[in-house]
């Protein structure tokens, strides 16, 4: 059938320190992993910050291992007819990470960058994402290698659908349910749908989300993202006593998350001053008006050339003045060589992954707050939580619910992380690992082993 299923492989656990800190360096665990296996910054860093919070809970060390491998890891092969004619062999990836708790769910991306790593230490997040806002979820995280900017719309069908079929063994209402993540959309997702219903034989909706509202998705699930990303920060500013109005942000990432993050602060008075995609951004301190600016990369696909405030690098966002940093794009944006630069107060991480374990140290050290990304961007899982919900039931909810109901989730999620927080005298990062490894680890231990 063109895939094969593997396990990865590790001689021993991930150490469970870094130097300085924590005691061991980068090159030590790579060095204590098999010579054949070596893995990637962000899969290591996915680690770390897992080791750095597991040896400090007093768990049964048997399970350390366990929580910390992926389940599977499928890899396969997806050959495409191109719109010339010719044959393209795109390599696509699923990994799911822990299902103790429920399915597996987690996002398909399409990248150039996309590789076995990225998918298995996303599927980690997607574990402690889904576990600390206490959904039924597994893990997982999917994609394929390729620049989805270069596709035809009619060689991106093509390749969804493909990939589907080769994911098929893995995926289902109540195996894995996939989800859109950086290059997919609603329509992609919509021919996810019509692949695996047709292969079943049946329509099911509870397949996927992320669909279009006409195929039973969740009103309100494309902002999703980045509304939690807002109640997060609007919740962690009452605890200092201070509103959205009293603060001037930066959003670092002008894609679906990005975006909508920014568009709902600025709605609420927040004064956002900087935003950026890919190629740079611009920066104007009295305000961006983010519609138009979302209007004009839509039409252009830049925003260096947006009228509204002057050119600036994604280097010089990131350590610009301002109140509230929020990196809104890729992994590990933020690294040891920008953290000592970077002037805002508090960090909130709306993308996976974007801060090194090295540069949280170095701004923790700073007195920066983050507010890390299994709890700030866990709203996108929160709002494809109501929509598989909805597909079970053939029973569909009116935006005000799905939106109250969201805010409810992430407060609530916030609050537990604060509470923890304030208990164990830690960062929000440490308390955020502590509930959702702790959820996790019970579950596992009330199962138990199979066989």
């Amino acid at each position: 059938m063109g895939w094969n299923l593997s396990l990865p492989s590790f001689l021993d656990p991930v150490p469970p320190f870094y130097r300085n800190r924590y005691g061991v360096t980068m090159s030590q665990i790579t060095d204590r992993l098999h010579p054949k296996q070596q893995h990637s910054r962000f899969w290591q860093n996915a680690h770390l910050y897992f080791d750095r919070v597991y040896q400090t809970m007093h768990l049964d060390e048997a399970w350390r291992a366990v929580l910390s491998s992926p389940k599977r890891v499928l890899t396969v092969s997806c050959p495409v007819r191109m719109d010339n004619g010719h044959i393209q062999v795109f390599t696509g990836f699923r990994a799911q990470h822990n299902n103790a708790r429920g399915p597996f769910k987690g996002g398909i991306r399409y990248d150039s960058s996309v590789d076995r790593d990225e998918m298995m230490a996303l599927a980690m997040l997607q574990t402690w994402k889904n576990a600390l806002v206490n959904l039924p979820f597994g893990g997982a995280k999917g994609g394929v290698v390729c620049d989805p900017h270069k596709l035809s719309s009619g060689e991106k069908e093509r390749l969804t659908r493909r990939y589907v079929s080769e994911i098929m063994p893995l995926i289902g209402p109540g195996q894995d349910i996939p989800a859109p993540d950086a290059g997919t959309d609603a329509q992609i997702m919509s021919w996810v749908l019509d692949t695996y219903s047709m292969m079943v034989g049946h329509q099911e909706l509870a397949v996927v989300t992320g669909k279009p509202v006409s195929l039973g998705g969740a009103v309100g699930r494309e902002e999703a993202t980045g509304r939690g990303v807002m109640n997060v920060l609007r919740k962690f500013l009452k605890t200092q006593n201070k509103s959205l109005a009293d603060i001037k942000i930066a959003v670092q990432g002008f894609g679906n998350v990005g975006f909508h993050a920014a568009r709902l602060l600025d709605e609420r008075d927040a004064t956002v001053i900087a935003v950026s995609a890919k190629e740079g951004g611009i920066y104007n301190s009295g305000g961006i008006d983010i519609d138009e600016a979302g209007r004009y990369y839509r039409e252009n696909g830049v925003l260096a050339d947006f009228p509204g405030g002057e050119v600036i690098t994604n280097e010089e966002l990131l350590t610009c003045e301002c109140d509230v940093l929020i990196p809104a794009a890729m992994e590990n944006t933020v690294d040891e060589s920008i953290a000592p630069h970077i002037a805002a107060h508090i960090v909130v991480e709306a993308a996976n992954g974007p801060i090194t374990p090295a540069a949280d140290e170095i701004l923790r050290d700073n007195g920066v707050t983050i507010l890390p990304d299994i709890l700030a961007n866990a709203g996108g899982v929160t709002v494809s939580y109501f929509e598989w919900v909805q597909g079970l039931q053939n029973y569909f909810w009116e935006a005000k619910e799905v939106n109250d109901e969201l805010q409810r989730i992430m407060e609530r999620a916030f609050d537990a992380v604060n509470a923890k927080a304030d208990e164990a005298d830690c960062d929000y990062r440490t308390a955020a690992y502590t509930i959702a490894i702790s959820r996790v680890a019970e579950a596992c231990r009330v199962k138990g082993l199979f066989p």
